[in-house]
Parts: structure tokens; C-alpha cells; sequence
């Protein structure tokens, strides 16, 4: 097997995303052969390194899974989290996988939980550019303008949104489609134009490929 990337390696052995994989990197949790490893963008060779993470050895699992999960409310997204239901809690699978994506603790919607780090990096990364298409209840009635301001884009932490396209379905909820996914975008979103995301939002198609 080729050499490769370190944070690529651990994409790929589902031990995180690659992103991920460049924090636990960072913070000095990664070790090669007995030696722990900060600098970003080192390389592995997958059949004779032994590269471990916080003292647990990894290996690349040629038995890739994809689950299709509908999560309900009151799940966090997430892989570990203290205190809360998470995602992985309503999987029974032999393999780790992690989630592509996130949705919000109160929200409902299509998730995609894989050991594919290949697969998570080409969906989850913007530069793709993969649509993901929501279902947005608010708490009043909002009007034309302001989801004609939402289309454009609106200013956010310090630059702006991406056009998107915006379809009404009731004088309350109406359906989104973003190529981005910054943190509680849609809720910003509904903010900026002076009203308030109901808890009824769900993500209706992950992903459209194609």
C-alpha cells in the first residue's frame, strides 16, 4: 500500500475525520512507531507503521460501512459527548464509523455515519460543493423580502453567506437548499431577518450529487 498522509490515514481507519484527525495531530495524542507526531502532513506507511491514538493502536478496516440514519430530536452529533445522547447510540455495528455532517441537538433529519474517510472528506468538505436541503419551520409568519434577502446571503462572522435557493411551502416553513454548512447556519440565517427557528426543522436530503 502506498505511503500517505497521516490525518488521511486516520480518516481512513475510522478513527476520525480528517479534520479531526489534524486536532488530535496537533495536540500531540498521535504516535508513530513510539514517537508522538505534531507536524501535519507526515507520512505512514500503512502496512508496517503502528500508529496509535491516546495508547490504542489503529489499523485500516477493508470492511467499509454506510448507515443511512433518520435522527430523531435530542440527539447530539457527535462521537463522544458527556452527558448526552448521541448518534451512535442508535447504531449497532461491529465497525467504528463516524458521522458526515452535523445536525443540531433539537433538529431531525438524514444523517450519514460511515468508516469511509474517503467518502466523508469528498461530502463533508465545501470545496465540493454537494447540496443539502432542509425543512424550516419558524415561529411567525415570514415574508417574501426576507427569504429573498436569505437567497442572496446575508453577512456572518465576518464575510457572507452563499446564494442558496429558497421555496416557500406555508406563510411559516419553507425548504432551503445550502452548498455550505457553517455552524448553526440556518438559525443565523432566520435570525438575521428577524425571526426564529421553530424545533420542527429537519434535514430532508443530506446530500445531491450530481
Amino acid at each position: 500500500m502506498p505511503m500517505m498522509r497521516l490525518q488521511k490515514y486516520l480518516s481512513a481507519a475510522g478513527v476520525c475525520s480528517r479534520r479531526k484527525g489534524e486536532e488530535l495531530i496537533q495536540a500531540g495524542r498521535v504516535f508513530v512507531n513510539g514517537g508522538v507526531i505534531t507536524r501535519l502532513g507526515t507520512q505512514v506507511d500503512p502496512d508496517t507503521d503502528l500508529v496509535e491514538v491516546d495508547g490504542k493502536a489503529t489499523h485500516l478496516d477493508p470492511n467499509l460501512v454506510y448507515v443511512a440514519l433518520n435522527k430523531p430530536k435530542d440527539y447530539v452529533t457527535s462521537c463522544l459527548q458527556k452527558e448526552e445522547k448521541i448518534v451512535l447510540d442508535l447504531v449497532d455495528v461491529a465497525e467504528r464509523v463516524f458521522p458526515v455532517g452535523r445536525l443540531d441537538k433539537d433538529s431531525t433529519g438524514l444523517l450519514i455515519l460511515t468508516n469511509d474517510g474517503r467518502l466523508h472528506h469528498k461530502l463533508s468538505h465545501p470545496s465540493f460543493g454537494h447540496e443539502k436541503e432542509y425543512d424550516v419551520s419558524v415561529v411567525k409568519p415570514i415574508p417574501d423580502g426576507a427569504l429573498q434577502h436569505m437567497a442572496k446571503g446575508l453577512p456572518m462572522m465576518g464575510t457572507k453567506t452563499r446564494p442558496v435557493r429558497i421555496k416557500r411551502i406555508s406563510a411559516r416553513r419553507f425548504r432551503i437548499i445550502l452548498q455550505e454548512g457553517r455552524n448553526r447556519q440556518i438559525r443565523r440565517m432566520v435570525r438575521k431577518v428577524g425571526n426564529r427557528r421553530d424545533v420542527e426543522t429537519s434535514k430532508v436530503c443530506q446530500y445531491k450529487i450530481g
